[in-house]
């Protein structure tokens, strides 16, 4: 018998919401509370309801950080992803901002990621952690034009 093989091609936005007159839109602004500890901004499900091998993953990861109201504070941030209650994996090292200020500062990583260990079927999970060096003065949110587009197949 032969096996039938479907590819699908989906963008997943990872932020929605009530819309704006701009067309931003933010995921809820998350504060940190200890110090140096990961605190998690965002998690998405890619999770179109079928079981599939991934063949790529395209990024445009947008967020914003600040200092609630220290100058001086610093902050880590990156973004992970795994198959779906799998094991978290970098999609880029820590990306440090010194002395961040209590302005918001967007910054963005994009880029294709093909399938490898632990990133290598769908449903997956898309995240952004963050940590602060000083306790109760971190915040970060996501920004609406954030997405992952994904293709795969699934077997018939």
């Amino acid at each position: 018998m032969a096996i039938n093989r479907l590819i699908f091609t989906v963008t997943d936005n990872l932020v929605d919401g009530d819309l704006t007159d701009t067309g931003i839109q933010y995921s809820i602004p998350v504060d940190t509370t200890v110090a140096d500890t990961d605190v998690v901004v965002l998690t998405k499900a890619i999770d179109h309801g079928l079981v599939g091998n991934l063949l790529e993953l395209r990024f445009g990861l947008t967020a914003e950080f600040r200092a609630i109201s220290s100058a001086t504070a610093d902050l880590k941030w990156k973004w992970q992803a795994r198959n779906k209650n799998g094991t978290w994996v970098d999609l880029h090292d820590y990306i440090t901002e010194t002395n961040i200020g209590t302005t918001y500062v967007s910054r963005s990583r994009s880029g294709y990621k093909f399938a490898t260990t632990n990133i290598n079927v769908v449903p997956l999970e898309v995240r952004l952690i963050f940590q602060c060096n000083e306790a109760n003065e971190g915040r970060a949110r996501v920004k609406s034009s954030s997405y992952v587009y994904s293709e795969y197949t699934v077997d018939i």
